[in-house]
């Protein structure tokens, strides 16, 4: 039989109303057998995330600081929803092991993770799927570092066992102790990716709150559309801006195995959602699959005559920039010219250090700073297949009065980034939406 790999967020499983609706999607369609789930989140505005209590639970424990209160809280959501669904399941031990371990002075991983582990029971039991945890199956090195292949290998041994199951995401244990070891926020993505390419699943199915991704931000542009279909190669360049309802590191895994993502809407089932997959996979696509954007940014332009007969320079100044431990973003370069692209927080206490380094070292002509700019990526595989993209982008930038700081397309094709000054951000992706969206 086919499998799907299914995996809810937070909100999908924050009560018993949405765990009936997680039932409700399940049922309808036999080869979702594989199902992670996500701790309790937040129910309205105002509520509380189970994550949230739990980690403040461990750090009022820590300070000798009562913690009964917010356990009690914690312990209540989830009889809450065993009641409202009639689960037949035994918390009451469970709550009695996790506070024992409050107490003797348990690690904040081990606390945080049993979120995760609670909802997996309840909805494995809602469900009548088998209950498979993850803590020896998903593995980390010494430096909580994710071990690929052993966790690939362990994860199928499993679930051979196991027509169908509910597991825990979020979590795994280092290998050489084999205590608990949690992946950074939004790792239950990260769970399900691992989960669908050991089950060689034919998709991944990501259900949270939004019915996939869109063009823009629907806090920019006015009803933006929905994007169908992106690659893998598409997603990477708008996650690094920002626009992403996906954990970046949750798609290596079912990319390396040719294994699709659909993100879903647990509230709007019938919504198509947005495919994610290889760019093979589809063409006749739209030239423009989204924008996004982040600032601000600061940028160093650095002049100096001749620099091109000049060997290393640049690396030179990168080198400068890596012993500080700053990262940069972009490198726009010209014959006698080149400027380094950083993110204004990165650099914005060190940036007198770096300036005199680069005079120090580099002996430059001129070196000018431009704060607070704007980065904006264009993306689509449809660029590089379509004249006239850079003359569309700033037509409509000039039509608004927008100046371009900088405009840089790599020879990838597939992005193009645009740099304005910080205040015409959100002006500027309105103009370049309407002017690929006609």
């Amino acid at each position: 039989m086919n499998s799907k790999t299914v995996k809810f967020g937070g909100s999908s499983v924050a009560d018993g109303i949405q765990l009936q609706k997680i039932k409700n999607i399940i049922e309808a369609d036999p080869e979702r057998r594989y199902v992670v789930v996500s701790a309790p989140g937040k129910r309205f505005a105002d509520d509380n995330k189970i994550t949230d209590l739990l980690f403040l639970c461990k750090a009022q424990a820590d300070r000798n600081i009562p913690y009964e209160q917010l356990f009690h809280v914690v312990m209540d959501r989830y009889r809450a929803i065993q009641y409202n669904l009639g689960i037949d399941v035994d918390l009451d031990s469970r709550f009695e092991t996790i506070h024992m371990a409050l107490q003797e002075g348990c690690t904040e991983d081990y606390i945080v993770s049993r979120g995760e582990f609670l909802s997996a029971i309840l909805v494995a039991a809602y469900l009548g799927y088998d209950f498979v945890d993850t803590q020896d199956l998903i593995l980390f090195n010494s430096k909580g570092r994710l071990l690929a292949e052993e966790t690939n290998q362990a994860l199928s041994a499993e679930l051979a066992k196991h027509e169908r199951a509910v597991l825990p995401g979020f979590y795994g244990s280092y290998q050489d102790t084999g205590e608990v070891c949690i992946l950074s926020r939004g790792g239950s993505d990260v769970t399900g990716s691992l989960v669908a390419r050991a089950a060689g699943s034919s998709i991944y199915e990501n259900w949270t709150d939004v019915s996939g991704l869109l063009m823009a931000d629907p806090r920019i542009v006015d009803d933006p559309r929905p994007i169908e279909y992106i690659s893998y190669m598409e997603l990477r360049e708008l996650s690094y801006m920002g626009a992403s309802v996906l954990h970046e590191e949750a798609v290596f895994p079912v990319r390396q195995a040719g294994i699709p993502i659909n993100i879903r809407n647990t509230n709007a089932p019938e919504d198509p959602g947005t495919i994610i997959t290889t760019e093979s996979t589809y063409d006749n696509r739209r030239i423009l699959s989204g924008i996004a954007g982040k600032q601000p940014f600061t940028v160093i332009n650095i002049y100096k005559s001749m620099m091109n007969s000049e060997i290393g320079f640049v690396r030179r100044a990168l080198a400068i920039l890596e012993d500080l431990r700053i990262s940069f973003d972009h490198i726009p370069t010209g014959i006698d010219s080149f400027s380094v692209v950083i993110e204004k927080e990165a650099i914005e206490d060190q940036l007198e250090e770096v300036i005199s380094a680069f005079e120090q070292q580099l002996h430059p002509d001129d070196i000018s700073v431009i704060e607070d700019i704007a980065l904006i990526a264009v993306v689509g595989l449809g660029l590089s297949r379509t004249v006239g993209v850079a003359s569309r982008i700033t037509t409509a930038l000039s039509a608004q009065g927008i100046n371009i700081r900088m405009l840089n397309q790599g020879f990838s094709e597939i992005n193009v980034i645009v740099g304005v000054d910080a205040a015409d951000f959100r002006p500027a992706i309105r103009a370049i939406y309407d002017a690929f969206s006609e």
